[in-house]
């Protein structure tokens, strides 16, 4: 098992770990999925593909 696997499956348990005792299958399936979003956007930002809020906000006509 590479270290990488390791360390999702660790993190897997400590996710389900810390769910409150009624979870379902859902709650779990919602948790993953932010953690993979959290890790997607920061893999996003150390490879430099982030727009800062300055652009976005001109992009949508909104204030400074």
């Amino acid at each position: 098992m590479s270290v990488i696997a390791h360390d999702i499956k660790q993190a897997a348990h400590q996710l389900i770990d810390g769910l409150p005792d009624g979870a379902g299958w859902k709650d779990i399936i919602y948790e993953l999925s932010v953690m993979q979003d959290i890790e997607d956007g920061l893999a996003d930002s150390d490879a430099g593909r982030v727009t800062d809020n300055t652009s976005i906000r001109k992009q949508f006509g909104l204030p400074e």
